[in-house]
């Protein structure tokens, strides 16, 4: 009977469940080690760091113990231990534990380092390093849509973000992290794919439509996954806890925005201007950052957001929004709103752009506002801040630069843009392979007539 029970028990580990698309993955199980790891902020990323992890419920009595860096192992027997927050979630019929720790009294501008667990159960330990608590030099890298394929495709995306700039200062994604919002096993895929990194950088995500389900009432909620998943600033408005928030990080005010919430109701909408306007009113930073889910301006054909286009633009510009980065479009686009043929060089509103890190690619739309574009091509974003200078970089996943800006700020807080694209390799604008063998010769003329005008319309813009 033992041997019998063991087979079982062998032949469950190495079991591959399979997904509705006929992909094998993971069960993901929890066990009493740490998983799903990930550090974010509640506080003042100068003097505190959050921490945020997953168990199973045999766990009792959750911790983080904290120290500052030392070459010498002997600091782990002198580390701080703080006690961790602990709640129980059930998600398809399974009950699991996540539980989060505050460092809090943190000196700025200084490396830590940290692990958690209980009892025999720990993680490894980790380092993160505080925000300086004044304006200063840094880096954050900013993906669009994981969602498909994500841990053998949207990995090679956050690990080859990091390769490139092992220093950033944290991570920011625009939504639609998975596709099925509650679906555990693509939680932990995602998690799986950001692997450490997850626990040396910080995160700040904001929700799209795959986060969103909708419940036997019909009413439409977030993920479960979400809120217990991550630590985020708890500044936002009641409704909308830990999906819009913002914080300030060296010189630089963010703002993350419910793209998703607005959309499926007016009320929530206003709500959420409101709010951001007061945020805005209020900034003591040069520089000002907004992210959400659904573009101001579509990359893909069909697809528009008229109504939160008509509420947020108008917010951004008295407000001097200075970059929007953006989702949900499965395709790349980066450019401003203004008229053909009047000088791009210095900018009446943000730069607007919209990418994709994972492998769901659609057809690009190829408008006028657009400055830079690709198709079918995976990408991340490093954005780095240094006084009066935001520098944007865009790479490919295999690591070659694809577009590039600066933007320069003025004493009078006005913005010079310079386009470094035009001296990079042309642009990457081939249909994805689903459309180029569902579509008639008459959509393909379409898209190649498209081109053709997108191409005459960006010499007008020089």
């Amino acid at each position: 009977m033992t041997y019998f029970k063991n087979s079982i028990l062998c032949l469950c580990g190495i079991l591959w469940a399979f997904s509705a698309s006929g992909q094998v993955h993971k069960p993901y199980e929890p066990t009493p080690f740490p998983d799903r790891l990930i550090l974010g902020w509640q506080g003042n990323p100068a003097t505190s760091q959050s921490v945020n992890w997953r168990t199973d419920t045999t766990v009792t009595g959750a911790v983080g113990a904290i120290h500052e860096v030392d070459p010498s192992p002997d600091f782990v027997k002198n580390a701080k231990i703080v006690t961790a927050t602990t709640q129980k979630v059930n998600i398809e019929g399974k009950t699991v534990l996540y539980h989060s720790v505050h460092f809090t009294d943190l000196k700025p501008a200084t490396k830590y380092s940290y692990r958690v667990g209980a009892g025999e159960h720990w993680s490894e330990w980790f380092h993160f390093k505080t925000a300086e608590n004044k304006a200063a030099p840094f880096s954050f890298l900013y993906f669009g849509d994981a969602q498909n394929d994500i841990r053998s495709l949207w990995s090679r995306a956050i690990r080859g973000a990091y390769a490139t700039m092992p220093s950033v200062n944290f991570m920011i994604h625009a939504g639609d992290l998975i596709t099925t919002s509650n679906a555990d096993w693509q939680w932990g895929e995602w998690f799986e794919a950001g692997g450490w990194i997850n626990g040396m950088v910080p995160t700040l995500a904001t929700p799209g439509n795959h986060e969103y389900y909708r419940e036997e009432n019909g009413e439409r909620r977030v993920s479960k996954h979400w809120r217990p998943s991550f630590v985020l600033p708890e500044n936002g408005p009641e409704k909308l806890k830990e999906t819009a928030y913002y914080f300030d990080y060296q010189g630089v005010r963010f703002i993350s925005l419910n793209s998703q919430a607005a959309l499926l109701d007016s009320t929530v909408m206003e709500l959420q201007a409101d709010w951001v306007i007061n945020i805005l009113k209020n900034n003591p930073n040069r520089w000002t950052v907004v992210t959400h889910h659904h573009p101001i301006y579509s990359t893909a054909t069909g697809r528009d957001n008229d109504e939160w286009r008509l509420k947020m633009e108008p917010i951004y510009k008295q407000y001097q929004v200075d970059l929007v980065l953006q989702g949900h479009d499965h395709t790349y686009g980066r450019g401003l709103n203004m008229p053909l043929g009047k000088s791009r060089k210095y900018p009446d509103g943000p730069i607007y752009v919209v990418s994709v890190s994972g492998p769901k690619m659609y057809n690009i739309g190829l408008q006028d506002w657009m400055d830079r574009a690709a198709s079918n091509t995976q990408l991340y974003q490093i954005v780095s801040v240094d006084g009066a200078k935001l520098s944007y970089q865009s790479y490919t996943v295999t690591g070659e630069l694809y577009d590039a800006f600066q933007l320069v700020k003025n004493p009078k807080g006005k913005n010079t843009l310079v386009d470094q694209s035009p001296t990079l390799k042309p642009e990457l604008l081939e249909l994805p392979a689903q459309y180029r063998t569902r579509f008639t010769p008459k959509e393909k003329e379409e898209y190649e007539n498209r081109f053709q005008e997108y191409k005459k319309k960006k010499q007008l813009k020089k």
